[in-house]
C-alpha cells in the first residue's frame, strides 16, 4: 500500500512494548483520579467500591480479547473503519471513520490538553490553561512528525514515566497515610449495593475511565509480528491498567474519609493532601499533568491512522494518505492538531464528547458484535488469534455496553440524538465520495 510522498509499503516498527505502551497511555487519563467521589455518595462499602473497577476492566478486557481477533484477521490500521467495513459493509465502517477522523479523537485530546493546563497550575500558579494546553499539544505533535520511531520512544519514555509515578504515589499512600475505618473485605451489605441502580450506573462511568483499550488497534499496520505482539499489547495494557485502578482506588479509600471524597471532582489531590499534607495536592496535581502527556501523544499517533486510511480509499480524501519519508502522515496529523486546537479555543470540546459518546459507543458494540456474525458467516476465514472464551466475552461486552446505550439514550435524549445525526452525516459524505468515486467504495484488502 503506497501514498503519495512514500516510495513504498510502511515498514513495520513499533514493537509489543510500544503498542502496550499506547494501551496503557490511552486508557489512563483523569477518569480515574477523578470519578470515585461521585461512586461514595451512593456506594459506601469499600469491597464494592474496589469490585466496580475489577468488572469494569473485565469488561474492557472481554472488548480487548474480541478486537484482538478481529485485528489479526484484519491487519491493516484504523480500528473499527477497518474492522466494521470488513464485518458489515465499507459504509458502515465509514461511519466509524468518520467519528474518529472528525472529533473522535480530537476532543478527549482537547479535554486532555486543557486538563494538563488546569494542573500545571499545582506546578506553576497562575499559568495560562489555554495556553499550556495549546503547547502541549504542539509539542507532542513535533515528536511525532519527525517519524515513527521517534514518536514511538517518545510514547514508552512518557508512559514509563507515568507509570512510575502512579506507583510511587500508591506505595507512599499505604506506607505514610493514617489509614481510615473502611474494610475492602465483602460483608452483608455488599450484595444489595452491588445489585443496586448506583453500582450499575458507576460501572457506565468506570467504562469511560477504561475507553482506550483497543488503542493499539489504530496502528496494527505499524506493528511487528502484528499475529503475536497486538493481542499481547491489548491483553497486558488493559491488565496493567486494571491493578493500577484497583490500586489508585484502594489507596484514595485508605487515605481520606469518605466525606471528603464524596460529590469531589479533584479526589487525586485531596487523597494527595491526606497523604502528604499541604505539598501532597502539588504532587498529586503534577503526577496528573505529567501523565496526561503520554495520554495526548498517544491519541496524537493513533487518532490520524483512521484518516490516514480512509485518505488511501477515497480519492476525495486523498491529501491526507500523504506520508512523509518517514512514512509519518503530515496532513492527517496537522489536521487533527488544528480540529483540537480549535475545540481548545472554543471551548466546545466537552459538548462534542457528549454528543459523540453513544456514537462511539455504538461502534464498539457492532465491532464485538462483528466477531459473532464473522464466526457464522465466514468460519473458514484464517484467525491467527482466537477470542478467548468465546461466546462468554463478546456477550459479556455486549451486554455492558447495550447497557451503557441505554443508559446514554434514556439520561442524555438530545446529545445521543445529536450522535446519531453525526453518524448520518457521515453516511451523506460517504454517499458524496461513491459518487465521485465509485471504485473507491469497496476496501482494500
Amino acid at each position: 500500500m503506497s501514498s503519495a510522498g512514500t516510495s513504498g509499503p510502511i515498514t513495520p516498527t513499533v514493537t509489543a512494548l510500544a503498542a502496550t505502551a499506547i494501551v496503557v497511555a490511552d486508557m489512563v487519563g483523569v477518569g480515574v483520579f477523578t470519578s470515585l467521589g461521585f461512586q461514595v455518595k451512593d456506594i459506601t462499602s469499600g469491597f464494592s467500591l474496589l469490585l466496580l473497577w475489577v468488572v469494569g476492566g473485565v469488561v474492557a478486557m472481554c472488548g480487548a480479547i474480541c478486537y484482538a481477533e478481529l485485528a489479526t484477521m484484519f491487519p491493516r490500521s484504523s480500528g473499527e473503519y477497518n474492522f466494521l467495513a470488513r464485518s458489515y459493509h465499507p459504509a458502515v465502517g465509514f461511519l466509524a471513520g468518520w467519528i474518529s477522523a472528525t472529533v473522535g479523537f480530537a476532543a478527549p485530546l482537547a479535554l486532555a490538553a486543557l486538563a494538563f493546563g488546569e494542573y500545571f497550575k499545582a506546578i506553576v500558579p497562575g499559568a495560562p490553561p489555554l495556553v499550556l494546553g495549546l503547547a502541549i499539544t504542539w509539542a507532542v505533535t513535533i515528536f511525532h512528525l519527525r517519524g515513527v520511531r521517534q514518536g514511538s520512544a517518545f510514547q514508552i519514555a512518557s508512559t514509563i514515566i507515568k507509570l512510575a509515578l502512579i506507583v510511587a504515589f500508591i506505595i507512599a499512600g499505604f506506607a505514610f497515610a493514617t489509614p481510615q475505618a473502611i474494610s475492602f473485605k465483602p460483608s452483608a451489605v455488599d450484595t444489595a449495593q452491588i445489585l443496586s441502580a448506583p453500582f450499575a450506573i458507576s460501572l457506565v462511568f468506570v467504562m469511560y475511565s477504561y475507553s482506550g483499550w483497543n488503542a493499539a488497534t489504530y496502528i496494527i499496520g505499524e506493528i511487528k509480528d502484528p499475529s503475536r505482539a497486538l493481542p499481547r499489547a491489548l491483553f497486558a495494557g488493559t491488565l496493567i491498567v486494571l491493578a493500577l485502578y484497583v490500586a489508585l482506588n484502594a489507596v484514595f479509600l485508605y487515605s481520606t474519609p469518605i466525606d471528603k471524597l464524596s460529590g469531589q471532582l479533584d479526589v487525586a489531590v485531596i487523597a494527595g493532601n491526606h497523604i502528604f499534607g499541604e505539598w501532597g495536592g502539588r504532587f498529586a496535581g503534577a503526577l496528573i499533568c505529567i501523565g496526561l502527556v503520554s495520554s495526548i501523544s498517544a491519541m496524537m499517533w493513533i487518532g490520524p491512522r483512521v484518516t490516514m486510511t480512509m485518505g488511501e480509499d477515497f480519492p476525495i480524501l486523498r491529501i491526507f494518505a500523504y506520508r512523509s519519508k518517514n512514512h509519518v502522515p503530515v496532513t492527517a496529523i496537522l489536521f487533527q492538531l488544528v480540529v483540537s486546537n480549535l475545540l481548545l479555543f472554543t471551548q466546545s470540546f466537552e459538548a462534542v464528547l457528549d454528543f459523540i459518546q453513544f456514537s462511539l459507543t455504538f461502534c464498539s458494540f457492532l465491532t464485538v458484535a462483528g466477531v459473532i456474525k464473522l464466526r457464522w458467516t465466514h468460519p473458514d476465514l484464517p484467525r491467527p488469534y482466537r477470542t478467548w472464551g468465546y461466546p462468554l466475552t463478546p456477550l459479556i461486552f455486549m451486554a455492558v455496553t447495550l447497557f451503557m446505550m441505554y443508559y446514554l439514550v434514556m439520561n442524555r435524549p438530545f446529545q445521543s440524538l445529536c450522535g446519531f445525526l453525526i453518524m448520518l452525516a457521515g453516511l451523506g459524505f460517504y454517499s458524496i465520495a461513491q459518487i465521485r468515486s465509485p471504485q473507491a467504495a469497496a476496501q482494500k484488502h
